[in-house]
């Protein structure tokens, strides 16, 4: 499996209009809050030019691309954290994503009521960043008080642990991320067991309408909040996914409307961004495979995403960037060439590298 994205976003904003586009998933679309009551799954595929290219040196093993999973949880409301609407569903179910996506509302459409009376992408995504800003600090003021009981003790380690999350609950209350902060590892793994929401990665999708309006307002919110924007017309590519019966005709309606790249292919190329992804690629077995690991993945770790055998058993890897593969065609082709190179456990898997893991007995 690949990593999860959740969707979210006021009522109304086309979380599932766009849920249904990515994934053809056929998820209920209605004009009235909480259309979405459970949290609907779906897993597509990466488009990867790069393994499509590699398959067809080995047409004959089957070709397994990376995914991603994307989560279209029930819409927000304001005082959410307290519990109104859907709000403790919607925030447990956001805990277990790894990116937050939080979709935009930026079309005009009197036929479909909006939460808050009106269009306006800054109040609903400050409304959405509130809610849960006020989640993370109750978290961490439970943490507080938990601390603070045990640090009667006198304990060091407790007592320095306290300092660290009374700081945090004071920027947390001041209204900060915990995205926004400069923690380091240590920090981080602190809060791991909490999930705290605000420390999970976001990227804005405006979900607009044909005339594109308000698209400027979440680029402007996103540049000074240091977040990526995507912009999709969920309506129109949700309707050529349900037309079209085939991707060949599917971006030949997408070209018709004027839309080069499909919402799909934008949304996973910013989210492998926010997220801070590699694709590294095997050929050994029956299947030429792409694999996803974070940036910064040491080649054993990433080893054991292969096999879990690998991460114990691992010697060395022969790695050679996809593009020399494709040049050369073949592993025996770049052994006589002299170009593949062999690297130990530390070696860091760089995006684009064809990977053949020596393993012992």
């Amino acid at each position: 499996m690949g990593f999860q994205c959740g969707l979210v976003g006021l009522p109304n904003a086309g979380k599932s209009t766009l849920f249904n586009a990515l994934t053809a998933a056929g998820a209920k679309v209605a004009s009235f809050p909480f259309s979405t009551i459970d949290a609907q799954k779906g897993v597509v595929p990466v488009p990867d030019e790069k393994l499509d290219a590699l398959h067809a040196l080995v047409p004959e093993k089957k070709k397994v691309p990376t995914s991603l999973e994307f989560i279209d949880i029930a819409g927000l409301v304001k005082d959410a954290h307290k519990g109104e609407g859907l709000g403790n569903q919607f925030l447990g179910e956001i805990r277990n994503v790894d990116a937050v996506v939080q979709v935009v509302r930026c079309f005009d459409d009197p036929d479909v009521m909006h939460p808050e009376g009106s269009v306006d992408p800054r109040r609903d995504i400050e409304l959405i960043g509130t809610e849960l800003l006020l989640k993370d600090l109750e978290t961490l003021e439970r943490r507080v008080e938990s601390l603070g009981s045990q640090a009667k003790a006198g304990d060091k380690a407790v007592l320095k642990d306290l300092e660290f999350f009374q700081w945090l609950v004071e920027e947390v209350g001041a209204g900060t991320p915990l995205r926004a902060l400069d923690l380091d590892t240590d920090q981080v793994e602190a809060l791991k067991d909490l999930s705290p929401l605000t420390l999970k990665p976001i990227l804005y999708v405006a979900n607009v309408g044909d005339a594109g309006s308000h698209i400027d307002e979440v680029e402007a919110v996103a540049a000074e909040r240091g977040g990526a924007v995507v912009s999709i017309n969920g309506e129109i590519e949700m309707e050529v996914v349900d037309t079209a019966e085939s991707s060949e005709e599917r971006a030949t309606f997408l070209r018709e409307w004027g839309i080069e790249e499909p919402g799909l292919e934008k949304l996973i190329k910013a989210g492998y961004r926010v997220l801070d992804l590699v694709t590294f690629y095997t050929t050994d077995g029956p299947e030429a495979r792409a694999w996803t690991v974070p940036n910064g993945t040491p080649v054993r770790t990433a080893a054991g995403k292969i096999h879990s055998d690998f991460q114990e058993r691992f010697v060395q890897a022969e790695v050679i960037d996809v593009d020399t593969f494709l040049d050369h065609q073949s592993w025996a082709s770049l052994r006589d060439a002299g170009l593949l190179r062999r690297e130990g456990e530390k070696y860091v898997v760089q995006d684009g590298d064809v990977i053949h893991v020596v393993a012992g007995k």
